[in-house]
């Protein structure tokens, strides 16, 4: 069984976050921050992730974005952004990657993310599609969303 866990904000996550391909600003701050000492070790973290023994296989960043913010769903409301969803080569093809989608379906809120390339057949086996591209909205992006029953894709 696959267990998706809340990361916590400590160094040894860091550390581990630099196998990743998509390590960047979102990690580069958080490490800032714990120099700093103001980030301790309950601190929330954006990032879930999955172990395989101790260590991180499988990650993505999560975060809600307040109803008021919403232009892709109809009617408006809150809704998730998925981002840094990566899985380490050797354990692809293994149901990690499904496992933190699914995790995050759990909040039955619509959800976006903006796949990385060749990633696309992936999302489309997890119920995602293509937005309706809005050129001043999504700033040459492709962004790709899931519904939860009930929610319909806002007309651009």
């Amino acid at each position: 069984m696959i267990k998706v866990e809340k990361l916590l904000i400590n160094y040894k996550t860091l550390e581990q976050f630099k196998r990743f391909k998509e390590y960047g600003n979102q990690e580069l701050s958080m490490l800032e921050d714990l120099q700093s000492n103001i980030v301790e070790n309950d601190s929330e973290s954006p990032f879930y992730g999955v172990y395989y023994g101790n260590t991180l296989v499988s990650r993505m960043s999560l975060y809600k974005v307040q109803k008021k913010y919403d232009q892709y769903f109809e009617p408006a409301q809150d809704y998730l952004v998925l981002w840094k969803l990566e899985v380490l080569p050797d354990f692809r093809g293994k149901g990690y990657g499904k496992a933190l989608v699914e995790f995050a379906k759990q909040y039955q809120l619509p959800i976006k993310t903006n796949p990385r390339i060749n990633s696309q057949g992936f999302w489309e086996k997890m119920g995602f599609q293509k937005a309706k591209y809005d050129m001043e909205r999504d700033l040459g992006e492709n962004p790709l969303i899931w519904m939860p029953e009930g929610v319909e894709e806002k007309e651009v």
